[in-house]
């Protein structure tokens, strides 16, 4: 029987408050390969481990979410887990998942579910309570991620970044919008100027969007000189990243400016990291989106 070694076995815990993300945070270590068990009870854990042990190889990298659906269960947990730390064939890390309240608030409000701890009363009650009742299972976790303004594609790509095996080898390319007006971001690798293409500010009914619409988009990708510009630049940077990635660089910040940040650079940056997301582990950023004069956030 083959018990593995805690250099090859991986065994992760997500917990902490409901509505930070558990579900997200789940189905991204699906992602990475993981052998996943939602709301698994604590009462259960030994027995779950001993089927890991047995299983040698088959499941060395396991992710299991507990949470309050088992609040019964947790003094089980902490007696698990001071067992596991007298093992040698798996170390067990215990990620927990928060985000403040008058967040976590709105994301009940916004999907219209109660709170498991005030399934008849307010949101804001249980969020409380259950802040109180996991405070000491926070403070034995090893990794926190407060999810807090955190999109949930930016909360799987932080997870891939953790824990993914080959984390090292990962080349992110991240395409960022961002107004002139505003300042040019001190973190760019490679800044490039839009402001010659025609600009959908001057279009009555475009200039409260973005180029996040489809009609804004359509409008600033139409022209010969928007399609010239990106054939150049998708080009170039085609010849680039390769050697970026060759030297080492673990992210190139490729920086696209407009005027203000809010139309044409971000109608770009979402076009070019597009076009290489297929070679590249890409993430697109839009600094200044939310930055119209009279309503900057």
């Amino acid at each position: 029987m083959s018990t593995g070694s805690s250099t090859d076995t991986q065994l992760v815990i997500i917990t902490g408050m409901s509505g930070a993300g558990k579900t997200v945070a789940i189905q991204s270590f699906e992602d990475l390969g993981f052998f996943c068990v939602d709301n698994l009870p604590p009462t259960l854990l030994p027995k779950f481990l001993e089927l890991m042990k047995e299983s040698g190889t088959k499941m060395n990298k396991v992710a299991l979410v507990m949470d309050l659906r088992g609040r019964e269960f947790f003094d089980s947990l902490f007696k698990a887990l001071d067992d596991l730390a007298e093992t040698s064939w798996v170390a067990p890390q215990v990620l927990f998942l928060d985000a403040d309240d008058s967040t976590l608030v709105r994301r009940y409000k916004e999907t219209r579910r109660s709170h498991p701890l005030a399934p008849s009363g307010l949101p804001l009650e249980g969020i409380q309570l259950e802040r109180e009742l996991l405070e000491e299972l926070k403070g034995r976790a090893q990794i926190i991620y407060k999810t807090t303004g955190m999109k949930p594609k930016e909360l799987r790509e932080k997870i891939l970044e953790e824990f993914s095996v080959n984390k090292k080898a990962i080349f992110t390319v991240n395409v960022m919008s961002f107004g002139f007006k505003h300042g040019i971001p001190i973190d760019a690798d490679l800044v490039f100027d839009v402001r010659f293409l025609p600009n959908p500010h001057y279009i009555e009914h475009m200039r409260p969007k973005t180029g996040l619409d489809e009609d804004v988009s359509t409008y600033v990708l139409k022209w010969n000189e928007t399609s010239k510009f990106l054939e150049k630049v998708t080009d170039l940077l085609s010849f680039m990243l390769p050697h970026y990635k060759r030297e080492g660089k673990a992210q190139l910040i490729i920086a696209i400016g407009c005027t203000g940040g809010q139309h044409r650079s971000v109608a770009l940056a979402e076009h070019i990291a597009k076009f290489f997301e297929k070679d590249y582990h890409t993430r697109v950023t839009h600094r200044d989106i939310d930055k119209r004069q009279g309503h900057a956030k």
